[in-house]
């Protein structure tokens, strides 16, 4: 593992104990397969605890991540699941990402990605302790998140002219589509191979592959960059939900 990763991981890891009753962690996602791209990738952690969170642990978790005074330290992103409410799941769990914290579920290709392929940290793995998440329900979140979500926001132009849209849409449409297909979960570096496959536009792959893999970007404006990818999110999401597709 990367040596600046492997450091804020075990260095969370002796700071979260004191503060909740830490059952398990675990790694998901980039951070558990070889796509893992250090200061560009996510680090995803699911803590599982012994009893729900309390008022005080909530300001505590808040401190322990605004605390965290290491490389990446930004990038670490952790829901924390008591492990009497890890079968539902519609509960929203507290979490802090994107240097908040508030609630939301853990969804249902998180909790596919942790019986396929963890990065186990601490405590019994997933299939120990996380209930196994069906094909129905997989597939019903994957067609739910398209329709309710990103469909919704193609609706509007200005939010597409900034890199993290057009990145995270892109992807998670070629992620989808794949799913939806066959019921695989696919990496982000797979998902650009994918694009070309549905008719992305291609100037568009290389803009995304560009900033995450460091290669060459192409000449494209954002202006053009923007109306391409909601263009082709907004059809590639329309042709997924279909009815009787795939």
């Amino acid at each position: 593992m990367h040596a600046a990763t492997d450091r804020l991981l075990r260095h969370f890891l002796d700071a979260v104990e004191p503060v909740v009753p830490l059952v398990a962690l675990w790694g998901h996602g980039s951070l558990a397969t070889d796509d893992y791209q250090p200061g560009r990738s996510d680090l995803d952690l699911i803590a599982v605890l012994d009893e729900p969170v309390t008022m005080e642990q909530w300001r505590r978790i808040k401190a322990l991540h605004r605390g965290l005074d290491l490389p990446l330290a930004d990038k670490l992103h952790c829901s924390y699941m008591p492990r009497q409410e890890l079968a539902d799941l519609a509960t929203e769990h507290v979490t802090w990402a994107h240097q908040r914290i508030f609630r939301r579920p853990v969804t249902a290709v998180t909790r596919r990605e942790l019986h396929t392929k963890p990065l186990e940290l601490y405590g019994p793995p997933p299939a120990g302790l996380l209930p196994p998440v069906s094909d129905a329900e997989l597939t019903e979140f994957v067609r739910r998140d398209l329709r309710d979500f990103w469909l919704v926001m193609t609706r509007g132009r200005r939010r597409w002219l900034r890199d993290v849209w057009v990145d995270m849409g892109t992807v998670t449409v070629a992620r989808a589509t794949v799913t939806l297909q066959d019921g695989r979960l696919i990496s982000k570096r797979e998902a650009l191979d994918v694009l070309h496959e549905l008719g992305a536009p291609p100037n568009v792959v290389a803009d995304v592959r560009a900033r995450r893999y460091g290669t060459q970007p192409p000449k494209l404006s954002r202006f053009r960059r923007a109306k391409l990818a909601r263009a082709f999110i907004r059809s590639a999401i329309t042709r997924a939900l279909e009815p009787g597709w795939p």
